[in-house]
């Protein structure tokens, strides 16, 4: 077959595959029709021969072959006929019911010597049997097949060996009940693939609702650590620019500066939180330009804005702080942001604040004490976001967050995360 062909089969397939989804979609709707197709089928094929024949010895065949059965009349050749076939209406219902009935009038049949084309109707009650009924009625089946076609094999020994009658007999019984059983299993395996599909399917939308909201707060956290932080600033410096201008009004003007870099900064932090949600229309390359993420090396420019604003920051590190990884340096950067930002809210101008970034082998600790008034403990904002925050991020990294007032008057809040590689050694 050339490849011509191959790719000509391909609407065919597909027509075949639409005709046959409609069919099982009308079964499902009528089975009625169906099984009275079936019936009707059987009737045309082999019951009408005989019917036709009437029963007369046509001289069709060798003459052992015309002795060896009973010739019966129209009416008890139509009565045996309508006990074979009629059961197949029930065939997929109540399988083992049509089964024993069509085969105690096979055996009634046989026993009277008489030969019928509707005989067939037994196989089909065996094939359905497979595929419809209980495996454990198989057994019982079997066993009343084997003894109707020894029987069938006995009455028809003046005609035929009985073992070549035997071996044809049981080989058809066989390969009815094997076609049952193989499209049972066909069946079964692709109701088992179809359930997994739509478990995959289920898994997939799950999967997806859930990226989909820790993103959501991912974004949530970032929005607040940028916007807290820097509209403090904001507002500390609009304060003291205006408290500023009648007396020193160059002061006024430098804070009017630093409020448009911390604004822009804003802006530009803002741009890039929110760049990662805005689909390229572009394709890849068309997308968002992104700055990096703000990581330790950025506390410094972040200490600025807070002295900017009033506040005396004290900042040292010790350790390997540069080779931390991004996600942690993130984590120590909003921590810091987000203390410094609570400073700022709470804190009188005169405030001094000691921030401390200690890296070992296997933890960091993160130390922000300031000497001004201490936060009120009992606000639900803060605690609902503020703290509530720093702690999420410090969990990322198997960390604890504490914060308090100290023994001075001032307020403390302390980070360890925990450096240990997780899943191994890397």
């Amino acid at each position: 077959m050339t490849t011509d062909d191959l790719s000509g089969m391909g609407p065919l397939v597909a027509r075949l595959s639409r005709g046959g989804q409609r069919l099982r979609q009308a079964d499902r709707t009528h089975p009625w029709v169906l099984d009275t197709a079936v019936v009707i089928v059987v009737f045309l094929m082999f019951c009408l021969p005989d019917l036709l024949r009437g029963g007369a010895d046509d001289g069709d065949g060798p003459r052992r072959f015309r002795l060896a059965f009973t010739h019966l009349p129209i009416a008890g050749m139509l009565v045996l006929q309508a006990g074979l076939v009629l059961p197949l209406l029930w065939r997929r219902r109540e399988p083992a019911v049509a089964f024993g009935v069509i085969a105690a009038v096979f055996v009634l049949q046989w026993s009277l010597g008489a030969a019928l084309r509707a005989d067939i109707a037994l196989f089909v009650a065996l094939y359905s049997l497979a595929l419809h009924g209980r495996l454990r009625q198989l057994p019982w089946a079997c066993a009343v097949m084997a003894g109707a076609m020894v029987l069938v094999a006995v009455r028809a020994s003046p005609a035929v060996s009985v073992w070549d009658a035997l071996f044809f007999l049981l080989s058809t019984a066989t390969a009815a009940l094997a076609l049952g059983l193989m499209v049972r299993i066909r069946r079964a395996q692709l109701a088992g693939l179809r359930d997994r599909a739509a478990r995959l399917e289920i898994e997939r939308d799950q999967r997806s609702r859930l990226a989909t909201a820790t993103e959501r707060t991912r974004v949530a956290r970032e929005m607040h650590d940028i916007v807290g932080h820097n509209l403090s600033v904001i507002i500390t410096l609009a304060d003291a620019g205006a408290y500023a201008t009648d007396i020193a009004p160059e002061r006024g003007k430098e804070a009017l500066q630093l409020i448009g870099d911390t604004g822009r900064q804003a802006l530009g932090e803002l741009r890039r939180v929110l760049g990662v949600l805005r689909e390229a229309a572009d394709g890849p390359t068309g997308g968002p330009e992104l700055s990096p993420q703000p990581g330790i090396a950025d506390i410094e420019a972040l200490c600025a804005n807070v002295r900017a604003a009033g506040l005396e920051v004290v900042y040292r590190t010790s350790g390997e702080v540069d080779d931390l990884d991004s996600g942690v340096q993130l984590t120590v950067y909003r921590i810091v942001q987000e203390a410094l930002t609570n400073t700022l809210k709470h804190a009188d101008k005169d405030t001094q604040v000691a921030l401390a970034i200690l890296v070992g082998e296997s933890r960091l600790s993160i130390r922000v004490q300031d000497t001004g008034p201490a936060a009120p403990s009992g606000s639900p904002n803060e605690e609902g976001h503020g703290l509530v925050g720093m702690r999420e991020r410090a969990a990322l990294y198997g960390g604890t967050v504490s914060a308090g007032p100290t023994g001075g008057g001032g307020w403390s809040v302390e980070a360890v995360l925990d450096l240990t590689p997780r899943g191994g050694d890397r």
